[in-house]
C-alpha cells in the first residue's frame, strides 16, 4: 500500500531515482565514451558529453573485424536457443503440471536443481563430448548446450498451474490435440510469461562470452561479444573510444528490446489465473 505520508513518498522517489541513474549511468558512460576521441577518453578530470561527437568512431569499430558475421552469428545462436528452449520447455512444462505419471515430482524437483549447477562446471564434458562429434566451431556447438532451460520449465510450469482444467478439457472436446492445446490454448493464455521469459533467455545468451569463447576458434562462428573484446587486443589495447563503440553494437539491441518488451515483463509477474 503506497504511503499517505508526503515525507516517506518523498524518500521513497529520491531512493528509487538513485537507483534508476546508479542502473542507467554505466550505460550512459559507455554512449559518450563511444562519442570521444583518445585523448577525450584520457581527459582528467573526465567529461561527461563528447564534444564534439566523433561518429566516424563505430565505423573504424565495424571495420575492425569481420562484425556483420559476428552480427549474424549472435542472432543465429541466441534465437536458435530461443525457440528451441521453448518449444521444450512448453512441453516439459506442460508434462509436470497437467500430467501425472509416477516421480512427476522428483523429475521436477531435478530440474530445479539444475538452476544451482552454473555452466562452468558442466563445460568440460560437454566440450569433450562435441569435440568427439565433431561439432566445435558450429552453430550446434552455441545451441545445442542450451536446448533445455531449467527457469523457463519452472516459469512456464508455474504459469500453466494458473489456468483452469475445464479450459483444456473444453478444446479436447472439440478435438483438440496435444500439441493443440499446449501451443494454441495455454501458451497464448500464458503469453506474458513466454515473453519475459524470452527475454531472460535472449538478452543472457546475447552477451555470452564465455561459451562462444571456449566453443570456438573460427571466426566464421564467432559471436558479438567475442569481436568486441578482440578490439582490445589490436594495438595497444588503450583504443577504449574504439572498444567502447564496439560495445554498443551488443548494448543497443537489447536496450531497444527491453523498452519494447517491458509492459510484458511487468504482466508476467502480476499474471493472474484466468476467471
Amino acid at each position: 500500500m503506497t504511503s499517505k505520508n508526503p515525507f516517506i513518498r518523498a524518500l521513497t522517489i529520491i531512493f528509487l531515482a538513485a537507483v534508476a541513474l546508479a542502473e542507467v549511468f554505466p550505460y550512459f558512460w559507455i554512449a559518450t565514451t563511444s562519442l570521444k576521441d583518445l585523448a577525450g577518453v584520457l581527459q582528467f578530470p573526465p567529461s561527461l558529453l563528447p564534444i564534439p561527437p566523433h561518429w566516424e568512431n563505430y565505423a573504424q569499430a565495424w571495420q575492425s573485424g569481420p562484425f556483420p558475421r559476428y552480427f549474424v552469428n549472435n542472432i543465429i545462436a541466441t534465437f536458435g536457443i530461443l525457440v528451441i528452449q521453448l518449444s521444450l520447455g512448453c512441453l516439459a512444462a506442460y508434462a509436470f503440471s497437467k500430467l501425472t505419471f509416477p516421480g512427476r515430482d522428483v523429475c521436477f524437483f531435478l530440474v530445479v536443481a539444475c538452476l544451482m549447477v552454473p555452466p562452468q562446471i558442466r563445460f568440460v564434458p560437454i566440450y569433450i563430448m562435441l569435440a568427439k562429434i565433431g561439432l566445435l566451431n558450429t552453430y550446434s556447438a552455441l545451441i545445442l548446450p542450451y536446448a533445455t532451460s531449467a527457469l523457463g520449465t519452472f516459469l512456464i510450469r508455474e504459469a500453466f498451474n494458473s489456468i483452469n482444467d475445464d479450459i483444456l478439457d473444453a478444446a479436447r472436446i472439440d478435438g483438440a490435440n496435444v500439441l493443440q492445446v499446449i501451443f494454441r490454448i495455454m501458451v497464448p493464455i500464458v503469453k506474458p510469461t513466454i515473453i519475459a521469459f524470452s527475454l531472460f533467455s535472449v538478452v543472457y545468451h546475447w552477451n555470452d562470452y564465455f561459451w562462444p569463447l571456449v566453443m570456438t576458434t573460427d571466426e566464421t562462428v564467432r559471436t558479438l561479444p567475442l569481436g568486441v573484446a578482440l578490439l582490445r587486443e589490436e594495438g595497444t589495447g588503450s583504443r577504449w573510444h574504439i572498444i567502447m563503440a564496439g560495445n554498443m553494437f551488443v548494448v543497443v539491441p537489447m536496450i531497444l528490446t527491453f523498452l519494447v518488451a517491458q509492459r510484458h515483463i511487468i504482466r508476467a509477474f502480476t499474471f493472474a489465473s484466468p476467471k
